[in-house]
């Protein structure tokens, strides 16, 4: 009889209002938390007789934490059930500025509860490497790093679509138009950006070590970026090896001249900013020290002399820290940058 009751009750009471609440559950929420948070945001409008329907329902412990996005007006039984099933729920994932698609497609995969081909599918949709003239069978660079939060049911391709014109949002036209003047597209210039995302530690740098690459274009230098061959190797390594640098890639610009294919990784606005306004300086080379910031040079010989200074500073920090010393790529050598 209580049962039927409370059949009753659930289609008869509603939350008042319109349109949608969003609604956060945390973990380890009890009924009495979580009805408070649903008449809070206009879901329901008796948290305490809520409470009593969810007993007699049996769903008073086995609500599910999350943030979840209710259409108003709903009846207290959808509610308590979507509540029970997680149905609603809200997905949230960040991307950080760097991440490849090595990196973003499990990650999606795991934020959505889909399966991966699906995922690796999605990253490969053909209409937008159409629509963004792509030369590349991937979308890698083009989802932009940010926080994205999908509606549950959202699917693979729907999320994708929404990150890839996240990145059209941020590119501005005229951007198309500074480029014109270096007779570069905009594949180009997102391919240097994911270069300077990933060499960049200090943001002020950013215009200069693009600059540094240009120059090295113009100069018909091979590029000799690290972190392209990282890309070239499927995996990040700590320090790239010489015996990397002979990977038969198109992606290793120790091998091929030019800009690789396409980016290696998804870069932020500053670094997207940094490959279209490089700044105007005449260096050539660079080399990271330990505190993050790189010396500029213009001549080999100047370079070599900065390699040897970085790696004493190297060195200096390894024995400091009493641990095997390893440097980082790009310090292997003065042939490098």
């Amino acid at each position: 009889m209580l049962t039927a009751l409370a059949a009753v009750v659930a289609t008869s009471c509603r939350g008042g209002g319109t349109g949608t609440a969003r609604v956060i559950i945390p973990h380890g929420s009890t009924l009495r938390i979580a009805a408070d948070s649903l008449q809070r945001q206009g879901v329901i409008q008796n948290a305490t007789a809520f409470r009593l329907y969810a007993m007699v329902r049996g769903g008073d412990r086995s609500i599910r934490a999350g943030t979840y996005v209710f259409k108003r007006g709903l009846s207290w039984g959808r509610v308590l059930d979507d509540l029970r099933g997680g149905k609603g729920i809200e997905h949230a994932m960040t991307i950080p500025e760097g991440w490849s698609l090595g990196q973003i497609v499990p990650q999606l995969a795991h934020v959505l509860n889909a399966p991966l081909d699906s995922v690796q599918a999605a990253v490969r949709d053909t209409a937008l490497l159409h629509a963004l003239d792509l030369p590349t069978p991937t979308l890698e660079g083009y989802i932009f790093p940010d926080t994205y939060v999908f509606p549950d049911g959202t699917t693979p391709r729907q999320a994708v679509r929404t990150m890839v014109g996240r990145f059209q949002t941020v590119w501005q036209p005229a951007w198309d138009a500074q480029l014109a003047t270096r007779a570069m597209s905009r594949n180009d210039a997102m391919a240097l950006a994911s270069i300077v995302e990933k060499e960049a530690k200090l943001p002020e740098e950013r215009p200069v070590i693009a600059a540094v690459y240009l120059n090295r274009l113009k100069a018909g230098m091979l590029l000799q970026a690290d972190p392209t061959v990282q890309y070239a190797i499927g995996h990040h390594v700590t320090r790239v090896l010489y015996r990397d640098l002979t990977i038969d890639s198109p992606y290793n610009t120790y091998r091929y001249r030019g800009l690789p294919p396409g980016p290696i990784a998804s870069p932020g606005k500053p670094a997207m900013i940094a490959a279209v306004f490089p700044a105007a300086v005449p260096y050539l080379f660079f080399v990271a020290y330990p505190d993050g910031h790189h010396e500029f040079t213009r001549s080999f010989s100047a370079h070599a002399k900065a390699v040897a200074a970085a790696r004493r500073a190297w060195d200096s920090v390894a024995v400091r820290r009493d641990t095997v010393h390893a440097m980082p790529a790009g310090l292997g050598a003065p042939a490098r940058k």
